[in-house]
C-alpha cells in the first residue's frame, strides 16, 4: 500500500502501527474491532500495508464464525485530532457501497441494507454524508465499504493537507470504515475519542452476522 501525502509529493513507505497485516480468524477480527480505542493509541497515523492473500473462510449455518476462518487485513490507518477536524473530507471511488455495522460495541452484524456513498446510516439511525468529517459529538458511523475496481481513498484537511491511500482491490476488496467522534458515552469511550479509521480487508468479517431487521 502507498501513501501519498499532498498531492505532488512522492509516495513514502511507513512502519506500520498497531495491529500488522496478515491472517488472522474472522472471530479475533471481530473481537479486536470492537475493542479498537482501547487497543489503539490515541495519535497513530499509520498506512495500511498490503499483505498476501490467504484462503477465504466459510461461515457454518447459523452465522457463527469458525475461529480457524482465516481473513487478511492489512494495518489500519488512523487519523485523530489536531490533524482531523470537523470539514475533513473523505473522497472514494465512483460505486462504493456502505454496509453500517449494528450494535459494534456489545454484538456487531452487518445491517439488512446498504447505501451508495456518501450516504450511510448512522448509528442512532439518521443518515449521513460520510464524506464530511462532523462536528464533535455527532453519531458514530461503523460500516464496511465495498464496489472498489480501484483501491484508494483521500483525505483533504482543513489546513490543505491531501492523504492519498492506495491498495490493491485485487487483494483487499472491502475497506472497514470507523468514525467515532465523541457521541459514545458508555465506557471506556466517555466522550473521549474523536477519531476516523479505516482499513483494507481481504474479506468482509461480518458476512456471517447480518441480521434481518
Amino acid at each position: 500500500m502507498k501513501i501519498i501525502r499532498g498531492k505532488r509529493e512522492p509516495a513514502e513507505a511507513e512502519s506500520a502501527d498497531g495491529l500488522g497485516g496478515g491472517a488472522v480468524s474472522r472471530r479475533g477480527v471481530l473481537g479486536s474491532l470492537a475493542a479498537l480505542p482501547v487497543l489503539y493509541g490515541i495519535g497513530s497515523v499509520a498506512p495500511a500495508l498490503a499483505s498476501p492473500a490467504t484462503r477465504p473462510g466459510s461461515v457454518p449455518s447459523g452465522g457463527v464464525p469458525r475461529a480457524t476462518d482465516d481473513l487478511v487485513r492489512g494495518v489500519e490507518r488512523r487519523y485523530n485530532a489536531p490533524l482531523l477536524t470537523p470539514g475533513t473530507r473523505v473522497m472514494l471511488p465512483p460505486g462504493i457501497k456502505a454496509v453500517p455495522v449494528q450494535d459494534y460495541y456489545r454484538h456487531p452484524h452487518l445491517a439488512s441494507a446498504e447505501s451508495v456513498w456518501p450516504r450511510m446510516a448512522a448509528t442512532d439511525g439518521t443518515t449521513v454524508d460520510a464524506s464530511i468529517v462532523p462536528e464533535r459529538g455527532a453519531s458514530t458511523r461503523i460500516a464496511m465499504l465495498s464496489g472498489f475496481t480501484e483501491g484508494w481513498y483521500e483525505l483533504t484537511h482543513a489546513g490543505g493537507r491531501a492523504d492519498r491511500v492506495t491498495w490493491d482491490a485485487r487483494t483487499f476488496p472491502f475497506l472497514w470504515f470507523y468514525g467515532e467522534f465523541g457521541a459514545t458515552n458508555e465506557a471506556p469511550y466517555r466522550d473521549r475519542f474523536y477519531t476516523l479509521a479505516m482499513q483494507p480487508f481481504s474479506g468482509n468479517p461480518y458476512s456471517g452476522n447480518t441480521l434481518a431487521k
